[in-house]
């Protein structure tokens, strides 16, 4: 738990935790429920695969106000992301429609449906090995992952995206690092450094996210309607 208020909670998630009911696995809404003993609201969703900075609301007024929030891209949200490939280009924008693709799959077109736009850096932390500061400004699903995949940069360990490689890596690289939003006239940030996964306890990155990234919101972002 990082964060219990009357209003709201929020929590660090684990990788391989769906959001809701899988299989005869108990959803991450049922678990925190069990914990807290009191009914939770989620306001936004992180893939089963990725780990870190999640929301949920104590009530039904606060979660129909930070939903609002999120729907109108009041939410600032920083993701990191490893990945194994050269990128077509170190930093910029990707944007494009989302479509279905093959198996559970999704792809970026030219058209405005679904309309997705990722905004992101890049650092080097070791020969063969990058790290993506990404910050989303729309909330579609699997975003993040086609975005970095469109310029060949699949994530690590993403069994979808990225195709199988020996050893097999101990997760998917992908973790919500950072939070930001104003509830009433406050401003909330929360942040949850990656925990699990071998590839985040490098020396490289540790030494990144203190230095260039320390301060992520600062960065030249050109927002959503630049």
């Amino acid at each position: 738990m990082i964060e219990h208020t009357p209003r709201f909670v929020v929590i660090d998630k684990a990788p391989g935790i769906s959001m809701h009911k899988d299989d005869q696995d108990a959803g991450l809404a049922m678990l925190l429920e069990q914990v807290l003993g009191q009914k939770v609201w989620p306001v936004h969703r992180l893939d089963k695969v990725t780990s870190g900075v999640m929301v949920f609301a104590l009530s039904a007024a606060v979660a129909a106000e930070l939903s609002a929030a999120f729907a109108e891209q009041r939410v600032s949200k920083l993701y990191l992301a490893l990945s194994d490939r050269k990128p077509s280009k170190k930093q910029g924008r990707v944007e494009g429609g989302m479509v279905r693709s093959r198996r559970s799959s999704w792809r970026l077109t030219r058209e405005r449906d679904n309309f997705a736009r990722t905004e992101f850096y890049s650092a080097s932390l070791q020969p063969g090995l990058r790290a993506f500061l990404c910050r989303p400004y729309t909330g579609k699903t699997h975003q993040i992952r086609v975005a970095l995949k469109s310029i060949g940069a699949p994530i690590i360990g993403d069994a979808i995206y990225h195709e199988i490689v020996e050893p097999i890596p101990d997760r998917t690289y992908l973790h919500a690092w950072q939070l930001r939003f104003i509830l009433g006239k406050e401003l909330f940030v929360f942040r949850a450094d990656p925990s699990i996964g071998e590839l985040f306890h490098l020396p490289a990155l540790d030494e990144l996210l203190a230095g260039d990234w320390s301060d992520p919101f600062s960065l030249r972002w050109h927002g959503a309607d630049n």
